[in-house]
């Protein structure tokens, strides 16, 4: 899953979170299907000695023909791609503005909790003396997004296509995300994983039914703020004031099946630190360290330091990651150079790939000689490019007009090559940096601009230029990955990934422009949706503007502490190895409760405990169907945001507000009524 990551319109993120290992056995070509077949000629006889293994799909589907480029695109996926879109991104959205944490569940619902509406005046409103706020302010509307993710969100597209056999077979990138895809879908071709999706299917719509329900039931307790069973004070009102609660949210118990128990583990160990003790010290300090006058969600009182010391994290576990993520890239790239000078890579003649090459396996021969057939001509990539680049270069600026043309120029001069690493990097390690790569573009082009001159919009428009780019393109890789090991043809991949790309650029406005209109406390902190990447990101382009003057008194001695200790905490992991460091959490998961509290930590920690009891009592069976129960949860809770969304729109509002109080104020209460 991805923490912190903010996508294109195409693909959904967050930010930077540490994946599910994915063990091949085979790992010069990483892949587990393959089997040995010796071929012995006997008498003119080709005799085949198979080891009692099954055979591949490669080997299944010997005879059978390879549909062309146009069959691959079908009415019918289209049409399923589009509802489907629909429904996730409602799932993702929600998510996106409740604690930012996004499963990769590869939907179109990217930037709307971050940098986006991090433009609007909501977010704003929180920095109450911020500089020249009325110049750094553009709130959502449905014409200028839509608009603005379709001049950004296909040059990723373009700038990785001249490289995808570089990639895949040339150095064999394994992209995890997109082989465990494969597999997925080969899996369900063959008759035991047919009979195992079937049953995964019906405890996906058992558990799905189950969220729905619970969802619609808790609707009706919901009829004023912090009513209704997600607040309830599960551990004590004291406990509750410091938002340790269990919030009966099925989508975050989901969430917490299908993360490592390390990130959730991390969750909870960081909201101990930040609301069990440091966030009480700092309140006792009210009128010393900041003043009393300052409203609870001012950036200059407590929610400064919760905000950028939670920035100071994301941004040491962010730098630490990407320098080393780099190193291996170049490492990588160096190692595959020389290997490529002493003629070592399998295909070392481009001119004569030899896809039949007796060093290939049979399917891998066949993977290589289907995946050459279509090419996507490199003039039609740089074209392509070049002609979206000087469109956007010339419209973004009227979108927002302090993102002037040369900031867009320079962007798009870098950007493939910060794509290339991000796709590079994505296939060694399947870690996305394209969250990373936005705020570095923050930094730069908001100083660029200056506070006079509407630095903030500039850099926030700036890191989704940067992040569309660099994560769509780490994200066709995966794809062309995925298509590889399914003998789908790259250019059935890419038209499809341009026309997904095109729906999620409508999709995903019009369903956060729908949650707007719905919800009316989108971004206000404590609501339902308190939107919380969206004021983390406004408050970095705050800090690239004005530097550390933003910063309340003492904040910025903490920030350097955390800052440190996150890179600290990376480089003792990666040095105790890998039999001690999965005790260790991980800074940027500590930094997300820092923000938002414990509640969603203990419902993911809740998620987790169930699946270790089934894990302990069937192992099998749990890693079977864990997968789809979690599923289930998520997408039947995020699904009910749809109607309960449009009854809000109807002005059918929920009958009943159920409240806990304290012994004290419910007596105050009932004098008050009795009176």
């Amino acid at each position: 899953m991805t923490m912190d990551r903010e996508p294109s319109a195409s693909t959904e993120e967050e930010h930077v979170m540490e994946k599910r290992e994915i063990n091949h056995p085979i790992a010069d070509g990483f892949d587990h299907e393959t089997q040995e077949v010796e071929m012995k000629q006997k008498g003119g006889v080709i005799v085949e000695e198979e080891e009692n293994k099954e055979p591949s799909i490669e080997r299944i589907f010997e005879k059978v023909k390879v549909p062309s480029w146009q069959e691959q695109l079908t009415v019918r996926a289209f049409v399923v791609s589009l509802v489907l879109g629909v429904l996730f991104t409602f799932i993702v959205m929600k998510l996106n503005l409740t604690t930012g944490i996004i499963p990769s569940l590869n939907v179109s619902a990217g930037g709307f909790g971050s940098y986006l509406f991090g433009m609007s005046q909501v977010i704003a409103s929180q920095s109450e003396n911020e500089k020249n706020a009325s110049q750094n302010v553009k709130n959502p509307e449905l014409g200028w997004m839509i608009g603005f993710l379709f001049v950004v969100s296909f040059l990723g597209l373009f700038s990785v296509v001249p490289l995808r056999k570089i990639m895949v077979i040339d150095f064999k990138l394994i992209y995890p995300s997109g082989t465990a895809t494969a597999h997925l879908i080969n899996s369900f071709h063959t008759p035991q994983g047919a009979k195992l999706a079937k049953k995964q299917v019906k405890a996906l719509g058992k558990f799905f039914s189950f969220s729905f329900l619970w969802g619609f039931f808790q609707w009706f307790f919901t009829a004023g703020d912090h009513c209704g069973f997600a607040n309830f004070p599960t551990f004590g009102l004291k406990a509750y004031e410091n938002r340790f609660y269990f919030d009966f949210s099925a989508t975050y118990v989901g969430v917490g099946m299908i993360c490592p128990y390390l990130i959730n583990i991390s969750l909870l160990v960081g909201a101990i630190l930040s609301w069990g003790i440091m966030w009480p010290l700092i309140d006792k300090k009210k009128g010393d360290w900041y003043s009393a006058s300052y409203s609870p969600s001012s950036l200059h009182g407590l929610q400064g330091y919760r905000v950028f010391i939670a920035i100071a994290m994301i941004l040491g576990d962010g730098l630490y990651n990407f320098l080393k993520v780099l190193h291996r890239t170049l490492s990588g790239l160096s190692n595959e150079l020389r290997k490529k000078d002493s003629n070592v890579l399998p295909v070392a003649d481009r001119s004569s790939p030899g896809p039949m090459s007796p060093s290939l396996s049979y399917d891998d021969q066949r993977r290589t000689q289907l995946f050459l057939k279509d090419q996507i001509p490199t003039w039609v990539a740089i074209s392509g490019y070049l002609i979206i680049a000087a469109i956007s270069m010339a419209t973004l600026p009227h979108i927002f007009q302090p993102l002037k043309w040369y900031y867009v120029l320079v962007i798009y001069i870098f950007a493939p090559v910060l794509a290339f690493c991000n796709a590079y990097g994505c296939g060694l390690t399947d870690w996305s940096l394209a969250s990373t790569y936005g705020k570095l573009a923050i930094f730069t082009i908001g100083a660029w601009a200056g506070a006079e001159h509407g630095g903030v919009i500039a850099g926030l428009a700036a890191c989704g230029v940067m992040m569309n780019i660099v994560s769509t393109a780490s994200d066709l890789m995966q794809d062309f990955k995925t298509g590889y090991m399914t003998l789908a043809s790259p250019r059935s991949m890419f038209v499809s990934q341009a026309i997904g790309t095109a729906m999620g650029c409508v999709i995903s406005p019009c369903v956060f422009y729908l949650f707007l209109k719905a919800f009316h406390n989108i971004g206000v902190p404590g609501s339902a949706y308190p939107a919380p990447f969206a004021s983390v990101y406004r408050s970095m382009a705050i800090l690239g503007v004005e530097g550390f003057d933003a910063l309340p008194k003492n904040c910025l001695t903490l920030c350097y502490v955390f800052f440190a200790g996150a890179i600290l905490i990376n480089l003792v992991k990666d040095l105790v190895g890998k039999k001690w460091s999965r005790y260790i959490p991980l800074p940027m998961a500590m930094a997300i409760p820092f923000y938002l509290g414990s509640y969603f930590a203990i419902d993911m920690c809740v998620g987790s405990l169930i699946l270790f009891v089934w894990e302990k009592l069937n192992k099998a069976k749990a890693d079977a169907f864990g997968p789809a129960v979690a599923s289930g949860l998520i997408c039947g809770d995020g699904i009910w945001t749809l109607p309960s969304s449009i009854l809000a729109l109807a002005g059918v509002n929920p009958p009943i507000c159920m409240k806990f109080l304290s012994r004290g104020t419910n007596s105050r209460v009932d004098k008050l009524l009795g009176s």
